[in-house]
C-alpha cells in the first residue's frame, strides 16, 4: 500500500519513520489560516483533514496522513515563532502555566475517500523560566519551527514540571498510537 504523508515536517516524517514503513512526503498546499471564531481544536480538526484530502485527490491510490497542531494559552492560538525574539517572547508568556496542545490526525484512504480522524489533547505545565534560562535554551536548541519554541523530546523537556499525555508522540506532532490503530484498521501490518 503506498503511504504519503501530508507534510513537509520534519518531526512528522521522523516519527513515521519509527513504524518502519516506506512512505512518501507531499506538501499538502493548504490555507491555515483560522476561520473567524475558530476554536483551537475545531482549528486543527479542520486542517488535519483538509491537508489529507488534498493529497489524496493528487494521489488516489494512496494512503494519506495529514496532521496539524497548535497550542493554545488563556483561549489564545500560540504558533510557531519563526525567530529568537519571538522565541523569547513566546517562552516568557509560557513560564509557569499550562499550556494545552491540540494535535489533529487524518488519515484518508484515497480511493474510497474513507477518513479516520482523531484528536488528542496534551496538557505541558511549564516551571518558572528565568531570562537567563531562556536564553540559554534557545541558543541550544533554536525551536524557531516548533509550535511553543520548544522540542519536548530534547533539552525543551528541562523547562517543563510535568506533561499530562495519552500518547507522548502527539507533542511531536503525530500520535503514533492513534496512527498504528488507524493504519492496522486500514490493512497496514503493523508491527
Amino acid at each position: 500500500m503506498h503511504i504519503l504523508l501530508a507534510s513537509t515536517s520534519t518531526y512528522r516524517r521522523a516519527l513515521l519513520a519509527r513504524l518502519g514503513l516506506t512512505f512518501e512526503c507531499m506538501a499538502p498546499g493548504t490555507d491555515e489560516t483560522p476561520q473567524v471564531n475558530e476554536l483551537p481544536a475545531s482549528l486543527v480538526a479542520r486542517l488535519a483533514k483538509a491537508k489529507a484530502a488534498a493529497v489524496a485527490r493528487r494521489s488516489p491510490d494512496s494512503l494519506v496522513i495529514g496532521a496539524d497542531q497548535v497550542a493554545e494559552l488563556d483561549g489564545k492560538i500560540l504558533g510557531k515563532p519563526g525567530d529568537y525574539a519571538h522565541a523569547v517572547r513566546q517562552l516568557a508568556l509560557l513560564s509557569g502555566n499550562a499550556v494545552t496542545f491540540h494535535t489533529a490526525l487524518c488519515v484518508q484512504q484515497a480511493a474510497t475517500d474513507r477518513q479516520l480522524a482523531h484528536l488528542d489533547t496534551t496538557r505541558v505545565y511549564f516551571r518558572q523560566l528565568s531570562a537567563q534560562e531562556i536564553d540559554r535554551y534557545l541558543q541550544a536548541e533554536q525551536p524557531y519551527d516548533c509550535t511553543g519554541s520548544f522540542k519536548s523530546e530534547s533539552l525543551g523537556i528541562s523547562l517543563f514540571e510535568r506533561i499530562e499525555s495519552r500518547d507522548p508522540t502527539a507533542l511531536i506532532g503525530l500520535p503514533l498510537i492513534a496512527l498504528c490503530r488507524f493504519l492496522r484498521e486500514l490493512g497496514v501490518n503493523l508491527p
